[in-house]
């Protein structure tokens, strides 16, 4: 790569955006970082440069990841004053680059801010991602990809420094929709595991034990692999916070609403979460819903 292709810009170095920035710097990039809080940008070893704004972290970089919080979040980081559009847009070389969001929002708000780059011959990819905190750490996340098959070979080369499976699904929104089916499953699988340990624990079953004997056949899934064996320690400790689920399940209920889509179960564990929220639980993990049946089995 020239230097220009082994720069990075980097907006959003929180729990996940820090140890995916820390892969790319593993992988030969120089990666110039911004976070709204400060702090969290400059205690990422090996940073470049840690900017002020957007617009300064992206600037002579050919690819720019984008990892925050909400819909909003990417509509400014990437459209405002200070922000990716300005940083980018007004290079004078051949080739603006490319913008990949792996930030989990409405496909309706990537569109959109696909279309407003798109108008500065920038160009854009929904790459939200699957296999959380532990994933970004060893760089083995799961993406779903909407956007410009051409667009996605400009940005495969940061992808792949950060995870194992690269996965286009269609046009710009695309991703952001194989996302939400995969917080579908993940929900279910939740409530499963929440429910299943809750019922062993109130029938006097030795739970490491029965969990050994579940995630050995066709029970087993991610959450009651992983979060099972954290609901058994009652280790409520975030890996996914309650209220980061709530926002991703809030946009499948609308997504779901808006195209007719029947969606029981996802709506069942926003509804459960929801409680915990209310008992100013928001920030513990999912997992916690395990302590949610346990509060409502009968004494």
């Amino acid at each position: 790569m020239k230097n220009r292709e082994k720069c990075v810009g980097f907006l959003g170095l929180g729990t996940m955006g820090a140890p995916m920035a820390r892969n790319l710097i593993a992988k030969g990039f120089a990666v110039r970082g911004y976070n709204r809080t400060r702090a969290k940008a400059e205690a990422v070893a090996g940073l470049a440069a840690v900017c002020d704004t957007p617009r300064e972290a992206v600037a002579g970089c050919s690819i720019v990841v984008s990892c925050v919080s909400d819909g909003p979040d990417v509509a400014d980081i990437h459209l405002g004053a200070d922000g990716t559009i300005a940083g980018v847009g007004e290079r004078t070389e051949a080739g603006a680059g490319v913008v990949v969001d792996c930030s989990t929002i409405a496909a309706e708000t990537a569109r959109h801010v696909h279309a407003a780059l798109g108008e500065r011959g920038i160009a854009f990819v929904d790459a939200p991602m699957s296999g959380g905190q532990k994933g970004a750490n060893d760089g083995t996340l799961s993406f779903f990809v909407g956007g410009a098959a051409e667009a996605l070979e400009q940005a495969r080369p940061a992808l792949e420094a950060m995870g194992k499976r690269v996965t286009l699904l269609g046009p710009s929104g695309a991703g952001q929709l194989g996302k939400a089916v995969n917080q579908i499953i993940v929900a279910a699988n939740l409530l499963a595991a929440s429910e299943g340990l809750a019922f062993a624990a109130r029938a006097g079953l030795p739970l490491p034990a029965l969990h050994e004997a579940l995630t050995g056949g066709a029970a087993n899934s991610w959450a009651l692999d992983v979060l099972g064996k954290k609901m058994i320690a009652r280790d409520f400790l975030p890996a996914f916070a309650i209220k980061h689920q709530l926002k991703d399940l809030g946009i499948v209920l609308e997504t779901a609403r808006e195209q007719g889509s029947p969606v029981f179960g996802a709506a069942l564990v926003h509804q459960l979460l929801g409680i915990l929220e209310a008992q100013d639980k928001g920030e513990l993990g999912t997992q916690a819903l395990f302590a949610l049946y346990e509060s409502l089995s009968r004494q």
